[in-house]
């Protein structure tokens, strides 16, 4: 075979490195500001557009797919073409990649404190941005695809296994997931409604953090710690067993996060059952990659490098382990809809992602600017204050979590509720949320000292953006070799055959459990008192998605007596039939709104809505004045109700002609009952709208007529 000369693209890895960089901060100083808000709401600065509602998607977004997708691209692009001998498929499509993904996040940044959401955790984004992802991510998928097929080296490392089975479930995640109907150019609703929404959103969601947050992170754990340790990887015939069994159990797992909802038992059962099989797996990969380090541990003691690798591993076990343990019934009746939860995520995002971005920084700026790491001591520092703000950040949210859940359980010897207010729950943890504050000062100053560490690396640095390679040409081909003494290493030499394996294997468990749910009508049964909601009223759920009212609201009471005492009676299944999104929520940071229709009357809305704190004192809910100020665009209401008509919502067939004159009529009445209160307001304002839709939550059906007092 003859020996081929050529280079490697330093270039475009330096380009997501800086990008991670720069987005990192970016999204960590937002992150920053929503905590603060949840301390004094006035974080907000007064703007609207500054709401905790609108920015905290912003601040997940930006750390999911700025920081960490960035890292992500940039981890693959260097150690892809390293591990095939081969530079990537076309430069063209790399800087596609690159300036398409950054313009992705620059649209998130401009659409969502605009109130452009779709509401969807993680997939808040409209369906041009949804659009324009799948693009990137063809463009992405025909380079490493591209680049592997001409490859140099006939067998595809395990960190390859990793990164395609990213590029195929991430693609079908985000296909499925984003299954909207447009109305405009920035808004649409989802074809799925209720229930069925929800399974969708939570399949997702749960697979987003496994597929983009988890799986090219250990693809990059297995290229880089062996490379940083100098060690071989611990057990190839562990990394075959962690790689599929990981990616066929973890994706059954996503109904763990509608436990005690009206999601059907059978799902919710299925959803336990892998998410504590999931454990096998996931602490395969992190006892695989922790025993690469055996006979190096010296070196860790001296290296901050391996270091953030080490807590990165451990971080990741503890995630791993805590997930399932969550999934157990008893243990989600305390901890979900809690900062409990919140604290579980950050565990794994600030230590397992965030930790082993960093390492890989300081590992890969250095070799691609030919240098050396301008200061092993700010690089040590940056580990221990990170480890720090960890610290500062979990414990609090664990404790924070664990005691708001006890306190809303929690009954009075006379069998009353003992803290009837949710509100007392809230003012009791707000010192832990100040201890969370100051621990992602912490952590973010330590992404500062790297920034600054790694700037100066780079000066003193030259980039060798055309790395020179050299290896010997290689005729992919399906005659056995003398190597393939195993199936899967056959298997190894034909990615497409296992891209295909990988994507059965994902297939199937979301085959399982979303089908019965869509095909078998009587599995969402419908409740014959249950209307649509009027034009009125649909136009106010749509301005309560604007504001992101579902980040801190939730709108499912599960079945426990603590919350059907304090919130009413319990949600069912074909309460949501015309929901198109759900909103049921992932957190409480306020009490639950589905029964709250009728609780309170029009003016208490109207003033909670202006200045919360004369309703509630010690809310931390900011004002909405500008509902007040702002005229409701009533141009939209004929193609809402037109696009609700295809989604197979029961308006009468030339409904959408007359509905504005509904719209005015009902607006008319709300306007006068305040009048009638002292309240001036026209009937044309979006803080009427909406009031219709807060006063309809939950009144469909019969509602237990003690509870809410």
């Amino acid at each position: 075979m003859k020996l081929e000369k050529f280079n490697y693209d330093n270039k475009t890895v330096r380009n997501f490195a800086v990008a991670t960089i720069v987005w990192g901060i970016i999204g960590m100083t937002v992150g920053l500001i929503v905590a603060l808000q949840l301390i004094k709401p006035e974080a907000n600065m007064g703007s609207q557009y500054t709401t905790f509602g609108r920015i905290r998607p912003l601040h997940t977004n930006a750390v999911i797919f700025a920081f960490v997708g960035n890292a992500i691209f940039m981890g693959v692009y260097y150690s892809l073409q390293r591990l095939l001998k081969a530079r990537m498929f076309s430069d063209l499509l790399s800087k596609i990649h690159f300036w398409g993904w950054q313009l992705i996040i620059v649209s998130a940044v401009i659409t969502l404190p605009l109130g452009l959401t779709t509401s969807h955790e993680y997939a808040e984004l409209e369906w041009p941005i949804d659009i324009a992802i799948t693009l990137i991510w063809v463009v992405f998928g025909i380079n490493m695809f591209g680049t592997i097929i001409k490859r140099r080296e006939r067998h595809m490392y395990v960190a390859i296994w990793f990164y395609i089975a990213t590029f195929v479930t991430v693609a079908v995640l985000h296909i499925v997931n984003s299954a909207q109907l447009p109305v405009s150019l920035f808004k649409s609703y989802y074809v799925y409604a209720g229930v069925q929404d929800a399974l969708v959103q939570w399949w997702y969601g749960h697979n987003a953090v496994a597929f983009f947050l988890t799986t090219p992170f250990l693809g990059m754990m297995y290229y880089f710690l062996p490379k940083m340790a100098n060690r071989p990887v611990y057990s190839y015939k562990l990394s075959i067993l962690h790689f599929w069994s990981l990616i066929f159990i973890y994706i059954w797992a996503g109904p763990h996060h509608l436990l005690y909802t009206s999601l059907p038992g059978w799902a919710q059962s299925l959803g336990i059952v892998f998410s504590i099989m999931l454990i096998a797996p996931s602490w395969g990969g992190m006892i695989n990659g922790l025993l690469t380090l055996r006979g190096a541990w010296d070196k860790v003691r001296d290296d901050a490098i391996l270091k953030f690798m080490v807590v990165g591993l451990t971080a990741y076990g503890m995630a791993t382990f805590e997930g399932p343990m969550l999934s157990f019934k008893q243990i989600n009746a305390i901890a979900h809809f809690s900062d409990w939860i919140v604290a579980h995520v950050h565990v794994g995002a600030l230590g397992w992602n965030g930790f082993l971005t960093f390492a890989i920084l300081y590992w890969l700026i250095p070799r691609i600017y030919q240098t050396e790491l301008y200061s092993k001591k700010l690089a040590s520092f940056h580990f221990w204050v990170g480890t720090l703000g960890i610290l500062f950040y979990a414990v609090p949210m664990y404790w924070a979590g664990f005691t708001q859940g006890l306190m809303l359980k929690e009954f009075s010897a006379e069998g009353l509720l003992k803290y009837p207010a949710f509100l007392a729950t809230t003012l009791q943890i707000i010192p832990m949320h100040i201890l969370r504050a100051i621990g992602g000062t912490l952590y973010l100053a330590g992404v500062i000292v790297m920034t600054y560490n790694l700037y100066k690396t780079m000066k003193k640095g030259k980039l060798l953006a055309e790395e020179p390679a050299e290896a010997m040409a290689l005729t992919v081909d399906f005659i056995p070799h003398a190597s393939d003494n195993t199936i899967h290493r056959a298997l190894e030499r034909r990615p497409i055959q296992f891209m295909i394996l990988a994507l059965i294997a994902i297939l199937i468990g979301g085959m399982v459990e979303m089908m019965p749910t869509f095909m078998i009508s009587s599995n969402i049964p419908t409740i014959a008192s249950v209307k649509p909601y009027s034009p009125l009223e649909l136009q106010g759920r749509d301005i309560y998605i604007r504001e992101g009212c579902v980040n801190c609201h939730t709108q499912t009471v599960r079945p426990f007596r603590s919350e059907t005492e304090r919130y009413g009676e319990y949600s069912k299944a074909g309460e949501y039939v015309y929901d198109h999104p759900f909103l049921w929520g992932s957190k409480r940071t306020g009490p639950d709104l589905q029964r709250v229709g009728a609780k309170y009357s029009n003016a208490w809305h109207f003033n909670h809505m202006m200045d919360p704190t004369t309703m509630t004192p010690g809310s931390i809910m900011p004002p909405y004045p500008w509902l007040i100020e702002q005229k409701l665009d009533t141009s939209t209401t004929a193609s809402k109700i037109l696009a609700m008509q295809s989604l197979g919502v029961p308006y009468d067939k030339d409904f959408a002609l007359m509905a504005n004159v509904e719209l005015k009529a009902q607006s008319e009445m709300i306007s006068q009952n305040l009048a009638g209160e002292n309240i001036k307001v026209k009937s044309d304002r979006e803080i009427i709208a909406v009031i219709a839709y807060l006063q309809r939550l939950g009144i469909d059906i019969k509602v237990n007529k003690t509870a809410n007092k």
